[in-house]
């Protein structure tokens, strides 16, 4: 769909693309989602068939967290979509493809107005698109409208006025104490043979779990990043940002188990100064990472089946519990707004509530 823009319109969105990379140094799924979205819009502006761009993907993951350092203007004021009808057509209609921008609008941006980004909505709402998704686009037209609005591409900034639903957030589910203990356990049970991977694997779990640390923060991390007698790690965050997050003694020796004895037995030429390597020596993605968790997870009973995120979920969880506050939790998980973290805080309440109605003689 990109490729059937306008030409005008195309370079904007090639000059928008190299603000997100460049500029704000967002990540590259980041910035894939962000024009995504912005080539479904101005599909949808000059009447260009099947709007649904295929690199429009939610920016994060199942569980994942908002966090506000992708989307900036993300919060709603849970309006619906003013003026817009369920055929998602403007009254006018948009622009035709004529393969031209209309004279005098060497921009591309032409009639991109309010209506056209309510219309625009409407009909991702008619296609069956969830509240979540349509409140994340509408974050992303108005990021696009301001940048535009700022470079004189517009003469005002049309998402100023535009509003989406709120998104239904979903309490994520987490490990019981004595659950993350278990999974713990068992991982440093198969350390204990000493082999490469599955030492890696213990310290990665350790990781994970003592840190809060996204997945990608996680294979990031280079040797150096990791001040074993501190007990300190530097994690880079979204928009390279960068923060130093403590961990326990536990993590510290799986850590040096897995540096005094198991990771020079998998060091490659590519392995570069990564901490945690693949099994072929580079370092390790994203997708092992993933698999890792979810069999570590898997393999204690009862426990929710999760991904690295529901570790993060737990480890915050279980520093609310422990009595720690919310901004000392923000800034161990790296949160760009307060309001990311008071999720945790509803979660702990949800889980309290559980416990009573489940042991209280009077609950019910």
């Amino acid at each position: 769909m990109r490729e059937r823009l306008p030409a005008r319109a195309a370079t904007v969105v090639d000059d928008y693309e190299r603000h997100l990379a460049s500029e704000r140094g967002l990540s590259e799924h980041t910035v894939r989602a962000y024009v995504g979205d912005v080539v479904s819009m101005l599909a949808f502006l000059h009447g260009l068939d099947g709007s649904e761009d295929a690199d429009s993907t939610d920016v994060v993951d199942s569980g994942a967290e908002s966090d506000g350092a992708g989307f900036e203007g993300a919060e709603s004021d849970g309006a619906a979509f003013d003026g817009a009808d369920s055929g998602g057509a403007r009254a006018d209609g948009p622009a035709t493809a004529s393969g031209d921008d209309t004279a005098g609008e060497p921009d591309g941006l032409g009639g991109l107005d309010i209506e056209v980004l309510r219309s625009w909505l409407a009909q991702q709402r008619g296609e069956g698109h969830s509240r979540t998704t349509l409140g994340r686009r509408a974050a992303s037209a108005r990021t696009f409208t301001a940048w535009a609005a700022d470079r004189g591409l517009l003469a005002t900034d049309p998402g100023l006025r535009l509003a989406a639903p709120k998104a239904h957030r979903r309490l994520p589910g987490v490990l019981r104490q004595e659950q993350a203990a278990d999974v713990l356990g068992a991982s440093a049970s198969g350390a204990e043979q000493e082999d490469p991977v599955a030492l890696r694997d213990h310290a990665l779990l350790e990781m994970l779990y003592a840190t809060g640390m996204r997945v990608a923060e996680l294979c990031a991390v280079d040797v150096d990043d990791a001040d074993l007698d501190s007990r300190l790690v530097r994690v880079f965050g979204k928009g390279s940002k960068e923060r130093m997050v403590p961990f326990g003694l536990p993590a510290e020796r799986a850590l040096r188990g897995w540096l005094d004895t198991a990771r020079g037995r998998l060091v490659t030429a590519s392995s570069g100064p990564a901490l945690f390597l693949g099994a072929r020596g580079g370092r390790i993605d994203q997708r092992t990472v993933r698999r890792v968790v979810h069999d570590a997870v898997e393999s204690v009973p009862g426990a929710a089946g999760m991904g690295p995120h529901g570790l993060r979920h737990t480890a915050a969880t279980h520093l609310l519990e422990g009595g720690a506050d919310l901004r000392s939790v923000q800034e161990l998980l790296g949160h760009a707004t307060l309001s990311t973290t008071q999720l945790y805080t509803h979660l702990t309440v949800e889980r309290l509530k559980a416990i009573h109605d489940r042991t209280h003689p009077r609950a019910q």
